[in-house]
């Protein structure tokens, strides 16, 4: 049996996306220190993206807007176009495709990139070839790129992250041979999947850098996962632990978006803390809103819905995650808005609320329904396709319930955005 050959996968980055999107779209912008901001009227807005020359003042994205603003007064603070990211990425991701056939979309600005049957075709290297992919993108969009190489995903994704973006030609290759020279030194919080508070658990357990978490044995590794969070835990150390080793089987698999969905959800930062359950009750009805005709014109209905809560302080948040079975499967705003509230309702602690989100499960094709013995449910679908049919034509304020002009409704508000981004 002859020998697997070994992958050579890209990791796409692209530098600063939002802030470069900007830039290319307003020459004049160039040579300037640009941020975008989540709210540029609003100085407690968040910093989605910096531009180098705002990075060089010590500008760094999540930081708030005020704070940014006091180490680079001279920042030009540009509102995001989410539509126009969008747009670019996918122009983008056709770039590569004039490249590899075997393309994986990882997030708006982060594509997966598996060469393997390339670099015959164009006789090089893979360095060589990143090097054309990177001058292609820059002439066609005026978008710079770092690459990632290795031979699995995993790998390429540690070589942008923590390598690629610090080169001066945005390009590092970590091969097998390389993970215990150039990975392993790291401090843990550098590897992939690891947050904040998994940093302060493998600290605690002793595991300061990637090497510690790659060399522990694997079913030593399991133990104290368990030990620490439980049994339910062997699969979360696994994947840790072969992270940390750069092992990862995956393929590059196009389309992965495109298969059905397990859930379809949203989700709102509130503007202000809402302090009473009427205000709370409008936000979730637009929500639900929102979920539900998400859900309608992908020809879906939900057996499950689940409600997030988040309350105030921001420093030390209280708040709920619940779910419930619906009685019957439904994608009919008031139908799960029913459930939708009564979860609320039956786990708010009282707090202020500055966090709220709703979610529908167990998804199931709009054609194979349950029948209600008490209604008629294909009058309820008709009416909901009208009222959709008016917002697919007009907008999504063409038809809006009375309860969303009230001081806390944010649908008008929301209606001109793309996760909750303006277009």
């Amino acid at each position: 049996m002859s020998e697997k050959r070994e992958r050579t996968i890209f990791l796409s980055d692209c530098q600063s996306f939002y802030a470069s999107v900007e830039k290319a779209t307003h020459p004049g912008l160039e040579n300037l220190p640009v941020v975008v901001a989540g709210d540029p009227a609003r100085r407690s807005g968040i910093i989605l993206a910096a531009c180098p020359i705002a990075k060089s003042s010590g500008v760094s994205t999540a930081q708030r807007l005020g704070e940014a603003l006091q180490l680079c007064p001279n920042a030009i603070v540009m509102r995001p176009h989410m539509q126009r990211y969008i747009d670019v990425s996918l122009a983008i991701t056709d770039i590569y495709k004039e490249y590899t056939d075997l393309v994986e979309v990882f997030s708006i600005d982060e594509q997966f990139l598996d060469v393997s049957g390339s670099l015959k075709h164009f006789n090089c290297s893979p360095e060589k070839l990143a090097i054309m992919i990177q001058k292609k993108v820059a002439a066609s969009m005026n978008i710079r790129i770092r690459v990632g190489i290795g031979p699995t995903k995993i790998l390429a994704k540690q070589a942008t992250d923590n390598f690629a973006k610090k080169n001066a030609n945005g390009i590092f290759t970590l091969g097998k041979d390389d993970v215990e020279r150039e990975l392993w030194p790291l401090t843990v919080d550098k590897m992939y999947g690891v947050g904040s508070r998994m940093t302060r658990h493998f600290v605690a357990l002793g595991m300061t850098t990637i090497g510690h978490v790659a060399r522990t044995p694997l079913a030593t590794l399991k133990q104290k996962f368990r030990a620490r969070f439980g049994k339910q835990s062997d699969i979360q150390a696994e994947v840790m632990w072969r992270t940390a080793n750069g092992l990862d089987d995956s393929p590059v698999t196009p389309g992965t978006f495109d298969v059905m969905p397990k859930s379809i959800g949203h989700g709102m930062t509130l503007p202000r803390d809402y302090a009473t359950a009427e205000e709370v009750d409008i936000v979730l009805l637009e929500l639900t809103e929102e979920v539900c005709r998400d859900a309608r014109a992908k020809g879906f209905t939900s057996g499950t819905v689940h409600v997030f809560c988040m309350c105030s302080p921001y420093d030390a948040p209280t708040g709920f995650s619940q779910q419930r079975k619906m009685p019957l499967c439904t994608n009919n705003t008031l139908k799960v808005y029913r459930s939708v509230r009564e979860i609320f309702h039956r786990n708010w602690n009282g707090l202020p609320v500055r966090k709220v989100g709703v979610t529908l499960g167990s998804l199931a094709d709009e054609e194979v329904t349950q029948l209600d013995l008490f209604e008629d449910v294909t009058k309820v679908r008709e009416l909901d396709r009208v009222v959709d049919g008016i917002k697919d034509r007009f907008g999504s304020t063409a038809l809006i319930r009375a309860s969303s002009l009230m001081k806390a409704g944010l649908a008008v508000d929301r209606a001109g955005k793309i996760g909750g981004h303006y277009r």
